[in-house]
């Protein structure tokens, strides 16, 4: 059984007329979860309602919580989140939340440095506490993926150059690529050539792996380009979509499966999750593959 750590926030996620449990660093964990991984999940929930809740869902789907801190005066986060005519979502992210002053740990520098992979974004790194924290457990990883996930305002591209230069795996989308292309001033016009630009600006082989929607994904690995178009679905809505899919590519990876597979598996759970309501839908393997062979 592979081991993952997951770092980041855990947060209410306040649709117009219902909530949910979310945050990209708890649904990826969730997702790697019921794949099979044991995984840690490092963040901080309030001392309040809203994070007893939180904390209880997550031990009654057996997610480890040994690392999941409760603060005393901080509340647990909550973002309002805002769907669109194509229920694509855009969020309100609340300030200040427990999941900004994430403290180290000695069990949690242990955990991290026991793991096959820690998964970690940039919103975490919005406050002082958590991004020391996060710098401190980097330099533990063994392999280290990075989930750009550009939340504005809560972003510098600086901070963003830094935590791409200890990733190992950088996941972004096509929107997030042409502004890091732009900061960086890659010469790359298509995805393609983008995606190469940034893997000779990084310092060493890095795989990177672009989303464009409905449209699929794109995976640079170790110096081959491999592609999925997208699987047509009816969208339900967007949110969590994309954290199933670096989850379910993460895992694939890890475990050695042919990274052209990995990819398809990835797309179809991106796919199958934005087909459904909310960020964790239980997705089953006979979907994802049944997806994946009416579509080949």
């Amino acid at each position: 059984m592979i081991s993952i750590s997951c770092f980041g926030e855990i947060l209410w996620d306040n649709f117009p007329s219902y909530r949910r449990i979310g945050g990209a660093p708890l649904n990826v964990a969730l997702r790697m979860h019921s794949l099979g991984a044991f995984v840690h999940m490092i963040s901080r929930l309030g001392q309040d309602p809203d994070g007893k809740e939180i904390l209880k869902y997550l031990k009654d789907q057996g997610l480890s919580c040994d690392l999941i801190q409760i603060d005393p005066t901080h509340k647990t986060g909550t973002v309002d989140v805002h769907l669109d005519a194509t229920r694509t979502a855009t969020y309100t992210i609340n300030k200040p939340a427990a999941w900004d002053a994430i403290e180290m740990t000695p069990d949690m520098k242990e955990a991290v440095s026991s793991s096959d992979a820690l998964i970690y974004g940039s919103l975490a790194t919005r406050s002082r506490r958590s991004e020391e924290t996060l710098k401190a457990l980097l330099k533990e990883a063994r392999f280290k993926v990075f989930d750009m996930n550009l939340r504005p305002p809560h972003y510098s591209m600086d901070r963003m150059e830094g935590l791409l230069l200890q990733a190992d795996l950088v996941k972004l989308n096509d929107e997030e690529l042409d502004e890091l292309a732009e900061y960086l001033k890659l010469k790359g016009t298509t995805i393609t050539k983008k995606m190469m630009d940034l893997s000779a600006w990084l310092p060493s082989e890095v795989a990177i792996c672009v989303t464009k929607g409905a449209d699929g994904a794109q995976l640079l690995y170790k110096g081959e380009m491999y592609s999925n178009p997208g699987y047509r679905v009816e969208v339900a809505d967007t949110v969590g979509a994309g954290d199933s899919f670096l989850a379910t590519l993460c895992y694939h990876l890890l475990i050695h499966t042919d990274p052209q597979q990995a990819l398809d598996k990835a797309c179809a759970m991106g796919s199958l999750v934005a087909s459904k309501e909310g960020a964790i839908p239980l997705v089953t393997h006979d979907e994802i593959e049944s997806m994946i062979r009416q579509s080949s």
